[in-house]
Parts: structure tokens; sequence; C-alpha cells
């Protein structure tokens, strides 16, 4: 990796185990980026911002990075308190020599952080195979309760704060190897979705949705720490990069699940994350319309990242590695641009029939990244009343007219999302016929194809799951279940799936009914 003139001799030294007091013998370890170099040495990690000048950030001079240095210790104590110890100077004397106590002139600037264990990152884990469902909805919890506490920021982010990317984008992107004629290609098609995305995007930013965020929330900047995700490494250096809408932030874990062939795993991190953040598709702040820009402009940093990154390789092999899989990111960058159209799927059932977990297991394959919006009626039940979805609800509210505004609210919030160009799967026992009736007719409004599955199961397995589930947001107890054993369905003519078998079975057989 090559790395600025003025430094090269300051990088040699932190890359010697003596630099910190440890025996020669002792291993440390450099992990660079294009702006960065850290140094894992001993119990600690020593971060080195490069003295690079780009047209996002400028680290050229020696108060600019201690002044970053700085910035980067406050913003990443708001998530990470116990992982940012201090920012230290390296001295250099009179005869040369470098030192992180002095004497000597200040040179530079280190962040130092508590060394954590590098494979408990969750771009390593991912890598690996080790990061599953539960692993990504407790990230959904930890990332939308860090947006929700985050300073609003009502003067950046909106339109001007994405042109601003857009543009920043296109201009790095002209510094490097890539073919120009895709990257201002990319730049045009932003530019028209960012037209069309305008209004809600400035809805969203006086509705209090752009905040002092992470800005850089991709898999290698998060860690497991006792079993919950820890995010670090927030951008310092561009307050609009920062201050940005929170589905944008989110847009980066999200993209960075789809990239690495995972859109089950994007898809449940999206759709778990939406009820903890306020968000959902209705109203004015649904931010659906403007999603496949935020996956396409994060596809795009990635993209000019690694062609930066190549562009500074001393390694050959290294080099076409990273420019190849930049114009990997580019052309997913394009694709996001152009996603497919929208469908409305119904899934109704009895309390245990699996429903929900069909809902959830279909939805990456529906629609554009990263899949349909699943809108389950006992989760946005507990939102109308202010409760989260795991907090139990009293049975006055599965009363009828409690019942009644939760489905208004559900198929509001599907029309919201049709008309936003984004796939819905609604979730819900659908025991009226009225219930079921409404469906069609709102699809049809909206010009999108409708298709509903009924599933089921022996009444045996029904209630051994209803008994042995947890963290569900169903309310439904035996003596629920036993009372819909008697409801009249009335015309039931949606097709019906049995789901007594494996999870995978049930799914391949609705994927065959539904056409998915």
């Amino acid at each position: 990796m090559t790395a600025p003139l003025a430094q090269k001799a300051l990088l040699d030294f932190l890359g010697r185990p003596e630099s910190y007091g440890l025996d020669s013998n002792e291993q440390v370890v450099r992990i660079d980026t294009h702006i960065s170099a850290v140094f894992l040495a001993g119990d600690k990690a020593y971060k080195l911002k490069k003295a690079v000048q780009l047209p996002f950030l400028d680290f050229s001079s020696l108060a600019a990075r201690e002044k970053f240095c700085k910035a980067e210790l406050a913003v990443n104590r708001r998530t990470a308190p116990d992982l940012y110890l201090e920012v230290a100077p390296v001295y250099q004397g009179a005869a040369g020599d470098f030192s992180l106590g002095g004497p000597g002139e200040i040179v530079d600037w280190l962040v130092v952080m508590r060394r954590f264990d590098q494979e408990e990152r969750l771009d390593r884990l991912f890598a690996r195979g080790a990061l599953d469902r539960h692993a990504v909805t407790d990230l959904a919890e930890v990332v939308a309760e860090f947006h929700v506490k985050a300073d609003v920021m009502p003067g950046f982010g909106g339109r001007a704060g994405l042109a601003h990317v857009i543009a920043t984008n296109d201009a790095t992107f002209a510094l490097t190897a890539l073919p120009r004629e895709r990257t201002l290609l990319l730049k045009a098609r932003s530019e028209a979705w960012l037209e069309k995305a305008t209004p809600i995007l400035e809805a969203r930013r006086s509705g209090g949705f752009v905040r002092h965020v992470h800005g850089d929330l991709h898999l290698g900047n998060v860690f497991r720490h006792e079993g919950k995700p820890v995010l670090f490494d927030a951008i310092d250096f561009n307050e609009e990069f920062a201050s940005v809408d929170t589905l944008y932030d989110l847009a980066f874990l999200l993209m960075d699940l789809d990239h690495g062939g995972h859109r089950g795993l994007a898809s449940a991190l999206f759709n778990h994350y939406l009820p903890f953040a306020g968000e959902w598709a209705g109203g004015k702040t649904g931010g659906l319309l403007a999603l496949p820009l935020f996956l396409s402009l994060r596809a795009a940093i990635r993209s000019h990242v690694e062609a930066t990154r190549a562009a500074q390789c001393d390694e050959p092999n290294e080099a076409t590695l990273r420019l190849t899989e930049s114009k990997r990111y580019l052309e997913e960058a394009l694709d996001y641009l152009d996603p497919p159209p929208p469908r409305l799927i119904a899934v109704g059932g009895l309390s245990g029939s699996g429903k929900s977990r069909l809902a959830r297991e279909l939805a990456p394959f529906l629609g554009a990244a990263p899949g349909a919006l699943v809108l389950r009626s006992d989760v946005i039940r507990k939102r109308l009343l202010g409760k989260s979805m795991f907090e139990r609800l009293a049975p006055e509210a599965y009363g009828a007219e409690m019942t009644i505004r939760t489905f208004e609210a559900l198929f509001a919030e599907a029309k919201a999302a049709l008309e936003a160009g984004h796939s819905v799967i609604a979730d819900a026992v659908f025991a009226r016929p009225e219930q079921r009736e409404r469906l069609p007719a709102l699809a049809a409004s909206c010009g999108v194809p409708f298709d509903a599955a009924w599933v089921e199961a022996p009444p045996a397995v029904l209630m051994e799951r209803v008994q042995t589930r947890s963290r569900n947001a169903s309310d439904a107890t035996p003596q629920v279940l036993e009372m819909q054993q008697d409801y009249e369905l009335g015309g039931l003519d949606w097709p019906r799936i049995d789901s007594s078998g494996t999870k995978e079975d049930t799914l391949a057989r609705a994927r065959k009914v539904l056409r998915i």
C-alpha cells in the first residue's frame, strides 16, 4: 500500500513492536484503508490518518489531522465509549527519531483504541457464514436505537445533501481507472432518481429523519462484543456525510449484505429495523421511494473507494482484484436504479400456522432490494398503541374497534409502499372475508398484481408452535388459538399451503403457488 511520502518513515516506525514498548518478537498487525492506517499492537489499536486530500476530505495538514482525530474520538464514543480511549501525539526528536511519549516536536496524531478481536467484526463473521438472522435482528435494534437518539440535523440532508453525494461520487470516479462512460451513466440516472425522490426527501428532512448518525455504517464498522453488535469508526471528517437520512445510513448495511449474496439477511435487517426506528410506509415521511437511490449511492461509494485503493496498491494482483470488485459495485449501483415492478402478496392463517415466518422468508424474492416490505398486523397494532414489538397487549387491544384501526393502517401503508414502487407482503390472520376482499381491490388501484396464500397445519402443530415460541410480536395464547379454531372463514378461495413439514418445504411450495 503506497503511503504519502511525508508519512512513510512514520508508518514504518508504527509497524515496529518496539515503538509501543513491546518485545521485538511480538507482532504488530497493520490494517489499511484509503484514508488511514491502523496498527494493532499489544492490547491497543493506533490509528493514523493518512496525509491525503480527496474531493470529500482533506487530511493534508497536521492541524487537520489533529482536529479530525479529536472529532473521531467524540463521535465514536456515542456508540463505543469503552473502545475509544484517547488522542495521542507522535513526537520526532532532534535526531529524527519518532516516539509516542516525547520529547521532541509533535509531527502527527493517533487515535488510541482498545483492541478487539478482528474476527468478531461483522464482515469477518459474514464471510465465514457466522452471521445469521438473529444476529442481524440484534443489529437492527442497535442501529434503530442509535438513530432514534441521534441529534436531528434539519440543515442537512434532503435533496441538497444527496445532490452533494452524487457530485462527490462523480468527482472521485473521475480520478479512478473505472470506465468513464459507466460512471457518467450512473451520475445521470442518480440525478434523475433524485428529481423523483425530492418531495419525499424534503419531507423526511423536515420531519426529523435527517440526523447526525454514523455515515459509514458497513459491516466492517461493526463488531460483536459479548454477543451484541457495537458500532464504531463513524465518519468524523465530513459533517455532510454524517448528517444524513437515517434510512440512507442503514442502506450501507443493506447493500453490504446484498452484495455478499445474502439478500435474505438484508431483508431481515430492513424489516426488523423499520418498526424499532419509527419508520413505516404510510405518511409523508415514508422513505421507500428513495431506497433504490440510497442503495445505489452506497454501492457507488464502495466502488470508488475500491478503485482508489487499487491505485494505491503496490502489489499488482491485489490492485487487479480491487479494481474488478470496484467494477462489480459500479454495476450494482446501476442495477439498484432499475428495480423490478412491485407486487402485493397476502399471507394468512391462524396463529401458529407459520404465516409470519413464511412472509419473512418470501420477502427477499420479491421486488426491489432488499425485498418486500412485510406489513404484519401484530406489529402495526402495537405501534398504533405506542407499544414496542415484544410488549404484550391487554385483551381489550384485540377488540373490534382496534382491529378495524389495525387493518385500515395495514391497507394504507401497503398502498403507500406500492405507489412508491416497493413490493408488499401483508401478514395477518385475515379470518374475515371483508378483510380479504380489500386486498385485490387495493392491488388493482395501484396497478400491481395480487396473489395470496392461506397457511395451515394440524391443530396439534399449531398448538405446539404457540406454546414454544419466544420474542414474537404475536400475543396469541393457546386459549386464543382454541377460539380461532371456531372462526367462520366464509368463502376462502386462497390457495392453501400445508406448513406442517420443514420450513424449506413450506417455502418451496409457497414460491410455486405464488409464482415467486
